[in-house]
């Protein structure tokens, strides 16, 4: 391991409180999308600490071990645009966007973490200029050659600096799923309003932390994912960057996420904003320590359930396999261990990870096709998350008497 592969905070990144109480201990595990190309390369697999931390100062659930982004994010294998739902969403997203600004052809819209274009290819059908900026210069290479300008950089308040000598101001700064991966999310806010127009809007989500714990979501714990978002938390970030909240909202996709609108606009956050922040201190829930505790609690005991069920499975000859290779089923698969004595295989529409095996547990990802040849008794859908696509797409599955192990909140047999 080098020297600067693994680097560990001393405080928290929002607030910078020190002695963070450990919530839940994952021990050392692979990087979630570190997939493995040949057996040949199983024995020098590597692994780092995944523990959270909770600060009860401003909220954040946090990890404090940090991996080099270098690492994580340089060569990535997951693309935006293999899910129909989150095609979907994209639509909705764009479109929201567009009527709430009045955005014309000659405003700009910049996507942090871009990946493959999917969100700003629905901004261009509205006649909107676009901009990513993608980390990952297999994918950034991607939606370059697919018509969607992109900057092949992480994001900083540096980068941003640059930019803005070259670039108009932006209308509408998009960074979905990505602050949640940053070492120092108040400079990355303040990059962002340093590219935004006056009148313009930074739109971010994150899932929200609420989620994970009363869903016992721990799966989305793993190394990209720095922080762990509440209101509270969203709140005293925004503040720290100089921004106000004019709109938050809850949405399902991802599990349970939040998207929270952001203005230059000096003064209190918006009354809405409030107002759930105002409800999630008076639930007990994502502002409260005993509340946290009860995860390490709540996820020992889906793994048992979990191994529980696969095991009944296997001694009563039934054929296991997989759906989806997402990064989140890469936490259950390990910490659960479920390996191929488990679960015989996973299959995947992304053909970055097709012929590839899953970190830690080893398990081959194949073509999708391959269910309707090999017929499994059962798919653990480790995609949970997409859930009613998996499940409507494999249709012919259940239509021949298969069934789906749905894993979150608990496993369930459909």
């Amino acid at each position: 391991m080098g020297a600067t592969d693994l680097v560990r905070r001393p405080d928290c990144r929002i607030c910078g409180k020190t002695a963070l109480e450990e919530i839940l201990h994952l021990g050392q595990s692979p990087l979630a999308n570190a997939f493995l190309a040949s057996r040949a390369e199983f024995a020098a697999e590597r692994r780092f600490p995944l523990d959270l931390y909770f600060c009860d100062r401003c909220g954040l659930l946090q990890l404090l071990d940090v991996v080099n982004p270098e690492l994580l994010f340089r060569h990535y294998v997951y693309m935006t645009g293999i899910s129909t739902t989150i095609a979907h969403h994209n639509r909705e997203y764009a479109g929201t966007l567009a009527e709430m600004l009045g955005l014309t052809p000659n405003d700009l819209v910049v996507e942090i973490a871009s990946n493959d274009g999917s969100l700003l290819k629905c901004f261009q059908a509205l006649g909107v200029k676009t901009l990513g900026v993608e980390p990952a210069t297999n994918i950034a290479a991607r939606a370059t050659a697919d018509g969607v300008e992109t900057v092949n950089e992480f994001f900083t308040s540096a980068l941003a600096e640059s930019l803005a000598t070259t670039r108009q101001p932006a209308r509408v700064i998009a960074a979905n799923n990505v602050l949640a991966h940053v070492d120092d999310p108040a400079d990355f806010l303040r990059g962002c309003r340093r590219l935004l127009a006056e009148d313009g809007l930074i739109t971010i989500e994150v899932p929200y932390v609420r989620a994970l714990l009363e869903r016992v979501e721990y799966d989305t714990v793993y190394h990209e994912h720095l922080s762990y978002f509440s209101v509270t938390s969203m709140l005293r970030l925004a503040e720290r960057a100089n921004l106000r909240a004019a709109r938050i909202d809850r949405l399902p996709v991802h599990g349970g996420s939040l998207r929270v609108y952001l203005s230059r606009t000096s003064g209190p956050h918006d009354a809405g904003a409030l107002e759930i922040e105002r409800e999630e201190r008076a639930a007990g829930g994502a502002a409260n320590l005993e509340r946290h505790r009860q995860l390490a609690r709540d996820t020992e005991r889906h793994r048992r359930e979990l191994r529980g069920l696969l095991e009944d499975l296997r001694a009563q000859g039934k054929k296991v396999a997989g759906y989806g290779a997402p990064a989140k089923g890469n936490t259950l698969l390990n910490y659960c261990e479920i390996d191929t004595s488990l679960m015989q295989y996973t299959a995947d529409k992304n053909p970055l990870k097709v012929g590839l095996f899953t970190p830690g547990m080893h398990i081959p990802v194949r073509e999708v096709s391959v269910i309707e040849q090999d017929r499994p008794d059962y798919l653990l859908v480790l995609a949970w998350n997409f859930a009613d696509e998996v499940m409507e797409q494999q249709a012919a599955h259940r239509a021949r008497g298969g069934h789906f192990i749905i894993p979150i909140p608990g496993p369930t047999v459909v």
